[in-house]
Protein backbone atom coordinates (compact mmCIF):
# COMPACT_ATOMS: atom_id res chain seq x y z
CA UNK A 1 0.00 0.00 0.00
CA UNK A 2 1.21 3.65 -0.80
CA UNK A 3 0.77 6.18 2.14
CA UNK A 4 0.96 9.39 0.47
CA UNK A 5 0.91 12.82 1.72
CA UNK A 6 1.24 16.70 0.62
CA UNK A 7 4.99 16.15 -0.27
CA UNK A 8 6.14 16.85 -3.48
CA UNK A 9 7.66 13.26 -4.26
CA UNK A 10 4.16 12.23 -4.41
CA UNK A 11 3.23 14.44 -7.22
CA UNK A 12 3.75 11.87 -9.61
CA UNK A 13 1.15 9.76 -8.13
CA UNK A 14 -1.28 12.32 -8.17
CA UNK A 15 -1.37 13.07 -12.34
CA UNK A 16 -0.65 9.54 -12.83
CA UNK A 17 -3.87 8.78 -11.53
CA UNK A 18 -5.70 12.24 -12.98
CA UNK A 19 -6.06 10.40 -16.01
CA UNK A 20 -9.13 8.01 -17.31
CA UNK A 21 -6.88 6.16 -19.89
CA UNK A 22 -4.44 5.47 -16.87
CA UNK A 23 -7.76 3.73 -14.63
CA UNK A 24 -8.53 1.72 -17.46
CA UNK A 25 -4.78 0.72 -17.62
CA UNK A 26 -5.06 -0.09 -14.16
CA UNK A 27 -8.74 -2.47 -14.19
CA UNK A 28 -7.44 -4.19 -17.15
CA UNK A 29 -3.45 -5.32 -15.11
CA UNK A 30 -5.95 -5.66 -12.35
CA UNK A 31 -7.13 -8.70 -14.54
CA UNK A 32 -4.26 -9.71 -15.71
CA UNK A 33 -0.40 -9.01 -16.50
CA UNK A 34 -0.16 -7.77 -20.36
CA UNK A 35 2.78 -6.32 -22.79
CA UNK A 36 2.21 -2.96 -24.26
CA UNK A 37 1.34 -4.71 -27.40
CA UNK A 38 -1.87 -5.90 -26.32
CA UNK A 39 -2.69 -3.07 -24.03
CA UNK A 40 -2.86 -0.53 -26.84
CA UNK A 41 -4.66 -3.47 -28.80
CA UNK A 42 -7.46 -3.54 -25.98
CA UNK A 43 -7.65 0.56 -25.78
CA UNK A 44 -7.23 1.01 -29.22
CA UNK A 45 -4.63 3.49 -28.75
CA UNK A 46 -1.25 3.69 -30.24
CA UNK A 47 1.74 1.67 -28.45
CA UNK A 48 3.93 4.70 -28.49
CA UNK A 49 0.80 6.57 -26.17
CA UNK A 50 0.18 3.41 -24.21
CA UNK A 51 4.23 3.19 -23.38
CA UNK A 52 4.00 6.88 -22.24
CA UNK A 53 1.13 6.11 -19.99
CA UNK A 54 3.27 3.43 -18.89
CA UNK A 55 5.83 5.36 -17.74
CA UNK A 56 3.84 7.33 -15.69
CA UNK A 57 2.13 4.77 -13.78
CA UNK A 58 5.80 3.17 -13.28
CA UNK A 59 7.04 6.52 -12.08
CA UNK A 60 4.34 6.82 -9.41
CA UNK A 61 5.07 3.28 -7.93
CA UNK A 62 1.83 1.68 -9.41
CA UNK A 63 2.71 -0.47 -11.98
CA UNK A 64 6.00 -2.67 -12.15
CA UNK A 65 7.25 -4.39 -15.56
CA UNK A 66 9.96 -7.18 -16.46
CA UNK A 67 11.27 -8.17 -20.14
CA UNK A 68 10.27 -11.59 -21.12
CA UNK A 69 11.48 -13.46 -24.41
CA UNK A 70 8.46 -14.68 -26.03
CA UNK A 71 8.19 -16.57 -29.49
CA UNK A 72 11.32 -15.08 -30.53
CA UNK A 73 10.98 -11.99 -29.43
CA UNK A 74 11.60 -9.43 -25.91
CA UNK A 75 8.38 -8.17 -24.62
CA UNK A 76 7.67 -5.91 -22.00
CA UNK A 77 5.12 -7.38 -19.87
CA UNK A 78 3.15 -4.90 -17.21
CA UNK A 79 1.78 -6.19 -13.84
CA UNK A 80 0.05 -4.27 -10.97
CA UNK A 81 2.34 -3.24 -8.08
CA UNK A 82 -0.28 -1.72 -5.37
CA UNK A 83 -3.42 -2.48 -4.77
CA UNK A 84 -3.95 0.30 -2.35
CA UNK A 85 -3.13 4.20 -2.55
CA UNK A 86 -3.89 6.17 1.25
CA UNK A 87 -3.84 9.52 1.09
CA UNK A 88 -3.50 11.53 3.72
CA UNK A 89 -4.88 15.05 3.43
CA UNK A 90 -2.87 18.66 4.73
CA UNK A 91 -3.98 18.33 8.48
CA UNK A 92 -3.47 21.29 11.04
CA UNK A 93 -0.38 22.08 12.44
CA UNK A 94 0.63 21.99 16.42
CA UNK A 95 1.07 25.32 15.96
CA UNK A 96 -2.37 26.28 14.39
CA UNK A 97 -3.81 24.43 17.31
CA UNK A 98 -2.85 27.11 19.55
CA UNK A 99 -3.89 30.38 19.45
CA UNK A 100 -1.41 32.98 21.05
CA UNK A 101 -2.81 36.52 22.33
CA UNK A 102 -0.91 39.27 24.13
CA UNK A 103 -1.95 41.60 27.09
CA UNK A 104 -0.31 44.72 27.87
CA UNK A 105 0.67 45.19 31.17
CA UNK A 106 -0.85 48.65 31.08
CA UNK A 107 -4.12 47.55 29.63
CA UNK A 108 -6.09 46.32 32.62
CA UNK A 109 -10.04 46.36 33.42
CA UNK A 110 -9.98 46.99 37.07
CA UNK A 111 -7.63 47.70 40.11
CA UNK A 112 -7.39 47.89 43.77
CA UNK A 113 -3.61 49.01 44.88
CA UNK A 114 -2.26 49.96 47.71
CA UNK A 115 1.64 51.47 48.26
CA UNK A 116 4.20 51.24 47.91
CA UNK A 117 2.32 51.08 43.97
CA UNK A 118 3.34 52.99 40.62
CA UNK A 119 3.65 52.81 36.94
CA UNK A 120 6.21 53.47 34.06
CA UNK A 121 6.08 53.69 30.26
CA UNK A 122 8.98 52.48 28.39
CA UNK A 123 10.07 56.53 28.37
CA UNK A 124 9.33 58.00 32.00
CA UNK A 125 7.63 57.06 35.03
CA UNK A 126 3.53 57.91 34.82
CA UNK A 127 2.44 60.75 37.76
CA UNK A 128 3.74 60.22 41.19
CA UNK A 129 4.57 56.94 43.22
CA UNK A 130 3.03 55.47 45.71
CA UNK A 131 -0.56 57.19 44.82
CA UNK A 132 -2.70 55.16 43.14
CA UNK A 133 -4.93 57.52 41.72
CA UNK A 134 -2.26 57.34 39.00
CA UNK A 135 -4.18 54.04 37.76
CA UNK A 136 -6.10 55.72 36.15
CA UNK A 137 -4.10 58.10 34.41
CA UNK A 138 -4.97 58.25 30.18
CA UNK A 139 -1.17 56.97 29.75
CA UNK A 140 -1.25 54.12 32.00
CA UNK A 141 -2.42 52.30 28.36
CA UNK A 142 1.66 52.24 27.77
CA UNK A 143 2.74 51.27 31.03
CA UNK A 144 5.27 48.35 30.55
CA UNK A 145 5.96 48.04 34.09
CA UNK A 146 3.39 47.81 37.40
CA UNK A 147 3.98 47.46 41.45
CA UNK A 148 2.34 47.50 44.41
CA UNK A 149 2.27 46.53 47.63
CA UNK A 150 -1.00 44.59 48.24
CA UNK A 151 -4.30 44.24 46.23
CA UNK A 152 -5.40 43.31 42.62
CA UNK A 153 -5.10 44.25 38.91
CA UNK A 154 -7.00 42.35 36.19
CA UNK A 155 -7.51 42.08 32.59
CA UNK A 156 -9.68 41.24 30.00
CA UNK A 157 -9.47 39.36 27.24
CA UNK A 158 -12.05 38.15 24.25
CA UNK A 159 -12.90 34.55 24.21
CA UNK A 160 -11.67 33.71 20.15
CA UNK A 161 -12.97 30.07 20.57
CA UNK A 162 -15.60 29.49 17.88
CA UNK A 163 -18.71 27.52 18.57
CA UNK A 164 -17.09 24.10 17.09
CA UNK A 165 -13.77 24.26 19.15
CA UNK A 166 -12.81 24.25 22.48
CA UNK A 167 -10.09 24.15 24.70
CA UNK A 168 -7.79 21.71 25.32
CA UNK A 169 -5.51 23.47 28.00
CA UNK A 170 -4.85 27.46 28.56
CA UNK A 171 -1.30 28.43 29.25
CA UNK A 172 -1.06 31.78 31.21
CA UNK A 173 2.50 33.27 30.97
CA UNK A 174 4.51 36.53 32.31
CA UNK A 175 7.54 37.98 34.19
CA UNK A 176 6.65 39.16 37.79
CA UNK A 177 8.02 39.55 40.98
CA UNK A 178 7.67 40.36 44.40
CA UNK A 179 7.46 44.26 45.68
CA UNK A 180 9.58 45.81 48.43
CA UNK A 181 10.69 49.26 49.30
CA UNK A 182 13.81 49.57 47.13
CA UNK A 183 15.41 46.02 46.22
CA UNK A 184 15.07 42.77 48.64
CA UNK A 185 16.94 39.87 47.77
CA UNK A 186 14.73 38.02 50.48
CA UNK A 187 11.22 39.43 50.38
CA UNK A 188 8.72 36.38 49.92
CA UNK A 189 5.39 37.24 48.39
CA UNK A 190 1.97 35.04 47.92
CA UNK A 191 0.95 36.09 44.41
CA UNK A 192 -2.45 34.74 43.73
CA UNK A 193 -3.98 34.27 40.04
CA UNK A 194 -7.92 34.29 39.46
CA UNK A 195 -9.09 32.80 36.01
CA UNK A 196 -13.34 34.01 35.14
CA UNK A 197 -13.63 34.62 38.78
CA UNK A 198 -12.06 30.99 39.85
CA UNK A 199 -9.13 30.92 42.03
CA UNK A 200 -6.11 29.24 40.28
CA UNK A 201 -3.39 29.35 43.08
CA UNK A 202 -0.82 31.01 44.30
CA UNK A 203 3.18 30.95 43.83
CA UNK A 204 5.09 32.35 46.24
CA UNK A 205 7.64 35.34 44.63
CA UNK A 206 11.50 34.79 46.57
CA UNK A 207 12.49 38.57 46.07
CA UNK A 208 12.17 41.77 44.39
CA UNK A 209 15.45 41.07 42.01
CA UNK A 210 17.78 43.47 41.10
CA UNK A 211 20.62 43.82 43.37
CA UNK A 212 22.90 41.57 41.60
CA UNK A 213 22.27 42.83 38.49
CA UNK A 214 19.97 45.54 35.78
CA UNK A 215 17.39 43.87 34.27
CA UNK A 216 18.26 42.34 30.88
CA UNK A 217 15.50 44.49 28.97
CA UNK A 218 15.32 47.13 31.60
CA UNK A 219 15.61 50.80 30.06
CA UNK A 220 18.52 52.48 30.65
CA UNK A 221 17.04 55.43 32.37
CA UNK A 222 15.30 53.64 34.81
CA UNK A 223 16.27 53.74 37.88
CA UNK A 224 18.78 51.30 39.48
CA UNK A 225 17.48 51.05 43.32
CA UNK A 226 14.26 49.77 42.15
CA UNK A 227 12.63 46.73 40.45
CA UNK A 228 15.02 45.33 38.03
CA UNK A 229 13.61 42.24 36.78
CA UNK A 230 11.20 39.43 38.08
CA UNK A 231 10.99 35.16 36.95
CA UNK A 232 9.58 34.26 34.18
CA UNK A 233 6.18 31.93 35.08
CA UNK A 234 4.52 29.54 33.22
CA UNK A 235 0.61 28.79 34.19
CA UNK A 236 -0.89 25.79 32.89
CA UNK A 237 -4.97 24.66 33.27
CA UNK A 238 -5.87 21.44 31.87
CA UNK A 239 -7.87 18.41 32.27
CA UNK A 240 -5.53 17.07 35.19
CA UNK A 241 -5.96 20.09 37.04
CA UNK A 242 -3.26 23.41 37.47
CA UNK A 243 0.39 23.45 37.07
CA UNK A 244 3.03 26.14 37.86
CA UNK A 245 6.17 25.46 36.02
CA UNK A 246 5.17 21.71 35.75
CA UNK A 247 4.88 21.62 39.87
CA UNK A 248 0.88 21.16 40.75
CA UNK A 249 -0.77 24.01 42.05
CA UNK A 250 -4.09 23.52 42.19
CA UNK A 251 -7.38 20.72 41.45
CA UNK A 252 -8.72 23.56 39.35
CA UNK A 253 -9.34 22.13 35.61
CA UNK A 254 -10.18 23.73 32.21
CA UNK A 255 -13.75 22.41 32.69
CA UNK A 256 -13.71 25.01 35.93
CA UNK A 257 -13.25 28.05 34.56
CA UNK A 258 -16.31 28.80 32.70
CA UNK A 259 -14.83 29.31 28.97
CA UNK A 260 -18.23 30.02 27.30
CA UNK A 261 -18.29 33.80 28.54
CA UNK A 262 -17.56 35.97 25.49
CA UNK A 263 -14.81 37.72 27.78
CA UNK A 264 -11.84 36.36 29.84
CA UNK A 265 -10.73 37.94 32.70
CA UNK A 266 -7.26 37.31 34.55
CA UNK A 267 -6.08 38.44 37.73
CA UNK A 268 -2.79 38.77 39.86
CA UNK A 269 -3.40 39.58 43.50
CA UNK A 270 -2.04 39.58 46.72
CA UNK A 271 -4.23 38.78 49.49
CA UNK A 272 -3.51 41.14 53.07
CA UNK A 273 -4.66 37.56 54.73
CA UNK A 274 -1.73 36.10 53.12
CA UNK A 275 1.03 34.48 54.73
CA UNK A 276 3.65 36.80 52.89
CA UNK A 277 2.27 39.65 52.19
CA UNK A 278 5.11 41.02 49.80
CA UNK A 279 3.81 42.68 47.00
CA UNK A 280 3.64 42.15 42.77
CA UNK A 281 5.65 43.76 40.31
CA UNK A 282 4.76 42.60 36.68
CA UNK A 283 6.82 43.48 33.95
CA UNK A 284 5.94 43.61 30.57
CA UNK A 285 7.90 44.01 27.11
CA UNK A 286 10.68 45.94 27.09
CA UNK A 287 11.12 45.59 30.83
CA UNK A 288 13.31 42.81 33.03
CA UNK A 289 14.25 40.08 31.79
CA UNK A 290 12.02 38.76 29.17
CA UNK A 291 10.64 40.57 26.49
CA UNK A 292 7.12 39.78 26.57
CA UNK A 293 3.51 40.78 27.94
CA UNK A 294 1.54 38.76 29.41
CA UNK A 295 0.88 36.20 27.27
CA UNK A 296 -2.19 33.50 26.72
CA UNK A 297 -1.65 30.28 25.23
CA UNK A 298 -5.01 28.68 24.25
CA UNK A 299 -4.61 24.85 23.09
CA UNK A 300 -7.69 24.30 20.67
CA UNK A 301 -9.92 20.73 20.49
CA UNK A 302 -12.94 20.45 18.00
CA UNK A 303 -16.25 19.71 20.40
CA UNK A 304 -17.33 16.87 18.21
CA UNK A 305 -13.77 15.05 18.81
CA UNK A 306 -14.62 15.44 22.59
CA UNK A 307 -17.34 14.46 22.57
CA UNK A 308 -16.19 10.92 20.94
CA UNK A 309 -13.22 11.02 23.66
CA UNK A 310 -15.95 11.17 26.73
CA UNK A 311 -18.58 8.44 25.03
CA UNK A 312 -21.01 11.26 23.81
Amino acid sequence: MIKANGEERFIPLYEALASEVRWKMLRLLADAEMNVKDLAAQLHLSPSIVTMHIRKLEEAGLIGSRRVRLNGGTHKICFIKESRVEIFLPQASEEARIREQSIAIGHYTAFDVYPTCGLGTLEKEIGVWDDPRYFLDPERVQAAILWMGRGFVEYKTPNYLLPEQTAEAIELSMELASEAPGLRDDWPSDIGFVFNGIYLGSWTSPADFGRAARGKYTPSWWHRNVNQYGLLKTIRIDASGTSVDGERMSDVTIEDLRLEEPFWTLRFQVDEQAEHVGGLTLYGAGFGNHDQDIVIRVHIGDRQNKGEEDGQ
